[in-house]
């Protein structure tokens, strides 16, 4: 893969990365706001469980972008 298309990713990655970091914000607060209101959150939780797995791939996948560009 050539420098460019990589740097490209490169920025995808971490458009994805905030975006990530946005919805696991916003969902904690859901989950806070519904706690508050002796609502169940399980569900809720499962989410952002979900949210943290799938930030944790976006952070790996933008760390071997930055180890290819090192190369």
């Amino acid at each position: 893969m050539d420098r460019e298309m990589q740097l490209r990713h490169l920025e995808q990655a971490d458009r994805h990365i905030a975006e990530g970091k946005r919805h696991i914000a916003e969902q904690e607060e859901r989950i806070a706001d519904l706690a508050c209101l002796g609502a169940d959150v399980t569900e809720a939780k499962k989410l952002l469980e979900n949210f943290y797995f799938t930030q944790a791939q976006h952070i790996q996948h933008r760390d071997r972008i930055l180890r290819e560009l090192e190369e």
